[in-house]
């Protein structure tokens, strides 16, 4: 039974509490997999006013945001909709149990759209989905893509969180046709430890990571991020950064923009003013609708043909 403090439409709203996700029916079995930490006790009476206490390195977290994204999946599974995938099998969360802190949300687009991977960031201490892969998704799929959210093992570095990556991205490619989704022009999304995920993949293919011999993405789609890794043969690429980023200053960031362009990769970038680490969508910012320019630049490099 949802809790009281959820609204009488049965909906969440800013006011709904920790406790709330947690028991909600649409999000049996899965639950605690949408909040950031793996193994935390929880202040289930926490409001989600205060969401943003619980992602510490990240900013302008927005409780209408984040419960609007939540209410999208909400509604997609008290429809039938299935919302959430495990990508690894049990025996292989047997061989290591870790993996059962892993799976993939999904927001459905038109049927047999492309598809974008979103891995949010969190330091791999956490995942802040809430704030950076949710409401990026709510934003891809409205415009017609499908979007799958990576929920990664945080606390184990970069290497084990990027192989979670590539397993994911190899079972939405062998199970395309069951899950509706094109795998021509796929794209992969991250937000600064998810943007190092999903440059690596870009850089150096998902068989690197222990994947599958899957495609290159055709675009990569990176915010906040002082990743400084990338290879002879680089997606096209979209960059953006706070201003005053302290954990990902611009200059490292640009350093690789430059090095991208030089290689003849073709790049996007975007500084915006007033604004420091972490700004997730950047709703009321500078940043405020870059999501989008995103999601032109993925369709305008590839002409996937499925603009609005």
């Amino acid at each position: 039974m949802v809790c009281m403090s959820a609204s009488a439409s049965g909906r969440l709203g800013p006011q709904s509490t920790v406790g709330d996700i947690l028991r909600y029916p649409a999000f049996a079995g899965f639950s605690r997999l949408i909040l950031p930490w793996d193994d935390r006790a929880y202040d289930e009476s926490l409001p989600l006013t205060r969401i943003g206490s619980l992602l510490p390195y990240h900013t302008q977290v927005d409780p209408e945001v984040v419960t609007g994204a939540l209410n999208r999946m909400v509604d997609d599974a008290t429809t039938g909709r299935t919302v959430f995938y495990r990508f690894h099998s049990e025996k292989e969360i047997e061989q290591q149990p870790a993996r059962k802190h892993t799976g993939l949300f999904f927001f459905r687009g038109r049927p047999s759209a492309p598809f974008a991977v979103i891995a949010p960031g969190g330091g791999f201490s956490y995942v802040g989905s809430v704030h950076e892969g949710f409401p990026y998704a709510e934003a891809i799929s409205a415009k017609g893509y499908n979007a799958f959210v990576l929920k990664y093992r945080a606390g184990y570095g970069g290497t084990v969180a990027t192989e979670d990556l590539a397993a994911a991205l190899t079972y939405i490619v062998r199970n395309a046709a069951a899950l509706g989704v094109s795998t021509k022009g796929y794209s992969l999304w991250g937000s600064s430890a998810g943007a190092r995920m999903a440059a690596f993949i870009g850089s150096h293919g998902a068989a690197r990571y222990g994947g599958g011999d899957v495609s290159r993405p055709a675009a990569v789609v990176m915010a906040y991020t002082a990743h400084a890794d990338y290879s002879t043969a680089e997606p096209p690429t979209f960059a953006v950064v706070g201003e005053q980023d302290r954990i990902a200053p611009p200059a490292s960031m640009e350093k690789r923009i430059v090095a991208l362009r030089k290689s003849g990769t073709a790049v996007e970038y975007r500084k915006y003013a007033n604004l420091g680490h972490g700004f997730g969508l950047g709703k009321g910012t500078s940043a405020d609708g870059w999501v989008f320019e995103a999601i032109r630049f993925w369709e305008e490099a590839f002409d996937l043909g499925v603009r609005k």
